[in-house]
């Protein structure tokens, strides 16, 4: 299998835990900071795919919150959540784990157990 790959952004709390989980677990993986190296409309599509738009969207977060109504209002499908994702990538919710195509986001020691003990 591929190595995985993590996206998110460095100095959120919940990237970090996932980020130790994988040193931890003596997992290589590489890493890719929104902030740096925003994710293209293609690769947000084929996440889209896996697990719509509406969890790839981090509503709970404080980009989400910081929105005013009207922008928010907007977001209604595949197209326009991309839009929004692509003009602030920290709207998307993370880590994104991403195991040979196939991805997981958010992060739960339990699920990332699981998933590599496969």
């Amino acid at each position: 299998m591929s190595t995985p790959t993590l996206y998110g952004i460095a100095n959120c709390d919940t990237v970090k835990k996932a980020r130790a989980w994988l040193q931890d677990a003596d997992i290589d993986y590489g890493w890719v900071d929104y902030k740096k190296t925003p994710p293209t409309a293609a690769l947000l599509q084929g996440w889209i795919g896996q697990v719509g738009w509406e969890t790839l969207v981090n509503k709970a977060g404080t980009t989400w919150r910081k929105l005013d109504d009207a922008a928010k209002a907007q977001v209604t499908d595949d197209a326009s959540a991309i839009a929004l994702m692509l003009a602030q990538p920290s709207v998307i919710k993370r880590p994104v784990l991403d195991r040979g195509g196939k991805i997981s986001i958010g992060f739960k020691p339990d699920t990332y157990q699981a998933l590599f003990s496969k």
